[in-house]
């Protein structure tokens, strides 16, 4: 970190650096969650949610590479073991042994609703007092909310397609 940052920065930086790396571990253990569900995905409306845990993959890499970058900013170094990751991550990872879509649903919703409390979590400890990470975390925590509204209408419209489909059958 640059002088002039070190001087205005007001947050415990070993803290953050550990945080950020909590976060960066949960992000990989993500990324892995989303691409496997995909691979292994069966069940209503497969296709449409295999693309969207696709996407979703792809944006938790992203996430990995931009704390990546602010950890390094910082001073820090980000985990370099992959197998630290599950003993560093609070946000846990869920192996897909029931691949239906529902199930997967469930697993990543719960994923993302941990996220969300990561990256408020880290916005809170740098609001006013570390604007560049500040910045980082709401960004990522705009997409983990978008994560989470998309996964939520999936199951509802599945649910909904089961309503409307037992309907159909008692009619």
């Amino acid at each position: 970190m640059g002088q002039a940052a070190q001087k205005i920065s007001k947050v415990d930086h070993d803290k953050l650096l550990q945080l950020l790396n909590v976060a960066y571990a949960e992000e990989w253990l993500a990324y892995y969650q989303y691409w496997i569900g995909a691979q292994v995905a069966v069940g209503p409306m497969r296709t449409s949610i295999v693309e969207e845990f696709m996407e979703h993959a792809n944006e938790e890499l992203k996430h990995a590479k931009w704390l990546s970058d602010r950890i390094i900013q910082l001073g820090g170094t980000p985990v370099l073991n992959p197998n630290e990751w599950e003993s560093i991550a609070q946000c846990r990872y869920e192996a897909p042994t029931q691949p239906y879509i529902m199930n997967l649903l469930e697993q990543n919703l719960v994923a993302e609703r941990c996220a969300i409390s990561r990256y408020q979590q880290i916005c809170d400890m740098c609001f006013g007092k570390d604007y560049d990470t500040f910045r980082v975390a709401a960004k990522i925590l705009k997409e983990e909310l978008e994560h989470e509204q998309e996964i939520g209408d999936f199951e509802e419209d599945i649910r909904l397609g089961k309503e409307l489909g037992a309907g159909k059958q008692s009619a």
